[in-house]
């Protein structure tokens, strides 16, 4: 990862006082990097969605409650260390209204439209198809360190 990125992390280490611990991956947000990762700085954004069918394809385990990770915007700039709160796998037709609104994008019409589009151009790559049962992970986050705090 750049420098950039791990010199954001050694501020946040240092300034929290921890050490001997790792970031997960720094990354980016969706289709809107930048009013995402804002999102996510000014507190709007704590949870965000993400389908279980693609961990599976890339052989990639799910987030754990715990784990730290970095939020980058579109320039992959680091913005925010957040820290995994709480992780659900749901169909995606349960998702509560109150886990849609807490990513912070809009109401839960505008969270599910979003999510439909986003998961079918996805699941093109594999020729899939959307279902609205498919299973998401519903993650829970908390900024725990940006530029701003």
């Amino acid at each position: 990862m750049n420098n950039r990125v791990q010199q954001f992390w050694s501020e946040f280490c240092e300034t929290n006082n921890k050490k001997n611990i790792e970031y997960k991956e720094a990354f980016q947000f969706g289709v809107s990097a930048d009013w995402l990762a804002s999102l996510v700085v000014t507190g709007k954004k704590t949870a965000t969605t993400s389908g279980l069918l693609f961990y599976e394809l890339e052989n990639e385990a799910i987030p754990k409650v715990g784990e730290y990770n970095i939020v980058l915007d579109v320039q992959e700039e680091p913005v925010a260390v957040i820290q995994v709160q709480s992780v659900e796998v749901v169909p995606m037709n349960e998702v509560t209204e109150e886990f849609a609104l807490a990513e912070g994008e809009g109401d839960y019409r505008f969270w599910w439209e979003a999510h439909e589009k986003f998961f079918t151009e996805l699941l093109k790559a594999y020729d899939l198809e959307f279902s609205s049962d498919m299973l998401v992970v519903c993650e829970r986050f908390k900024n725990v360190y940006s530029k701003s705090n």
